[in-house]
């Protein structure tokens, strides 16, 4: 095992991981900002390097930097986090070329995976149920109205170097295909430099539903339970849980199988998640994240495990904690993202933190990245902390979570707690029968 590892990352995720170092004795190195000197994963590190500027191409996406900064701080090793560069295949080489243990798959599938297009093409070969949809890049606007009328209307248009809910959209007939084509593939050029389009059918009524893959330093690929990732706003995730209250144990099967076919596919190593859409008793893989999750605590939580420490033995070539023949779940996990954004429209509202109370008490956890006499800039994304809360029964992991909602208190920036409240008492959240328009529904405006 490594005894100084960097984390190539900010905020929440950044101390989560430099928590788990610090139980284990290896000492913890962060890299920040101008923005973000005085936040806590700074002063809670054991070294901290200055990287430059607030912007991301300043600090955490430059590669050249984070790399001077592993060496300089005499780190053995680097952890990506979520984010920034963490499924960035060019990063991983650069690291592995200083000499350093990579926390994460190989840089090969890194950049394979993040190809959507080639990582559909892979995962139907390996046996992997696929929707429709196009198997080569679509270039132009007449090859998308040709496509999408073999696949059939609703599709999504999404790009191919896309992540994190950005550069997709779904149109349900020609004419709004013509309108978005150009849109997308414009956003996909200026914010991942690929224009490259992929068109898939898109399923309105369908629940996002993931599994937790790890990749054994021996070559085994083992499953870790799925995750409803279904409560989104802009396609992009507010709220998870563990196990899904709508999957079946037979059809859960079905995917945790497919999902270690997947992972064997590519020879996966290290922490990474397949990404599914369910509808009824079927499913199709979405994507693979070749990382770990905002939403890992769920699994952590129900399984009993530190998914960063397993990262860390893995990557050093060291058996896991657990026994993956006898690993069971127990009990029903939530995580709700604590966003500095207003409830309703959900747009950012950045600001300095004068009020910061945590809820505590059994079942309960939160991973924060900010305190008291911080500030929430608009440079980066805007979570401010993950509530996790683990019960016995998803009954009472609701009523867990709505007590620790009340009892999250955040003043100065904007906060989306209030939509948590409202959340955790819908009808339609509480029966489990739910999927990913939910938001919308819930903020569609009333009939006079």
């Amino acid at each position: 095992m490594f005894d100084t590892v960097l984390v190539a990352n900010r905020g929440e995720i950044a101390r989560r991981i430099l928590r788990t170092a610090r139980r284990l004795g290896i000492r913890g190195v962060a890299v920040y900002s101008d923005a973000d000197a005085s936040m806590p994963f700074v002063t809670e590190a054991d070294t901290a390097v200055h990287l430059g500027g607030s912007a991301h191409a300043e600090s955490y996406r430059n590669i050249d930097k984070v790399i001077a900064a592993a060496r300089e701080s005499g780190a053995q090793a680097v952890h990506p986090g979520y984010g920034f560069l963490s499924e960035n295949a060019e990063f991983a080489r650069a690291v592995q070329d200083a000499g350093l243990i990579w926390i994460g798959p190989d840089p090969e599938v890194i950049d394979l995976m993040g190809d959507k297009i080639n990582a559909r093409n892979v995962m139907e070969r390996a046996g992997v149920p696929v929707g429709k949809g196009t198997g080569d890049p679509v270039t132009d606007v007449e090859a998308a109205v040709k496509a999408a009328a073999a696949i059939g209307y609703p599709v999504m248009i999404k790009a191919s170097a896309g992540g994190g809910g950005m550069g997709m959209t779904a149109v349900h007939g020609e004419e709004e295909l013509r309108k978005q084509f150009d849109a997308i593939q414009g956003f996909a050029e200026r914010t991942f430099g690929d224009a490259s389009i992929l068109l898939e059918r898109f399923f309105p009524q369908a629940r996002h539903v993931e599994v937790q893959i790890l990749g054994l330093a021996d070559g085994r690929v083992v499953a870790l339970g799925e995750r409803d990732c279904s409560v989104q706003r802009r396609n992009q995730k507010v709220a998870e849980e563990t196990p899904s209250p709508g999957v079946g144990e037979e059809l859960r099967q079905r995917m945790l199988e497919a999902a270690v076919r997947a992972g064997e596919a590519v020879g996966y190593r290290n922490a990474g998640t397949v990404e599914c859409l369910v509808s009824g008793d079927e499913f199709v893989f979405l994507e693979m994240n070749t990382r770990l999750q905002v939403e890992h605590p769920v699994t952590e939580a129900v399984f009993g495990i530190d998914l960063v420490e397993e990262q860390f033995r893995v990557a050093a070539g060291e058996p896991v904690t657990f026994d993956p023949d006898t690993l069971t779940a127990t009990g029903h996990a939530l995580e709700l993202r604590i966003n500095a954004e207003d409830p309703k429209r959900f747009l950012p509202g950045p600001g300095a933190i004068t009020q910061w109370r945590e809820p505590t008490g059994e079942g309960v956890r939160v991973d924060s990245g900010y305190a008291a006499g911080t500030k929430v800039t608009p440079f980066y994304d805007s979570l401010m902390a993950k509530l996790v809360v683990h019960a016995p029964t998803r009954e009472e992991a609701l009523a867990r979570a709505r007590s620790a909602v009340a009892e999250f208190e955040v003043q100065g920036p904007k906060s989306n707690l209030a939509f948590f409240t409202e959340l955790l008492d819908h009808e339609e959240f509480v029966s489990g029968r739910y999927d990913t328009g939910l938001v919308a529904r819930m903020r569609r405006p009333s009939a006079p």
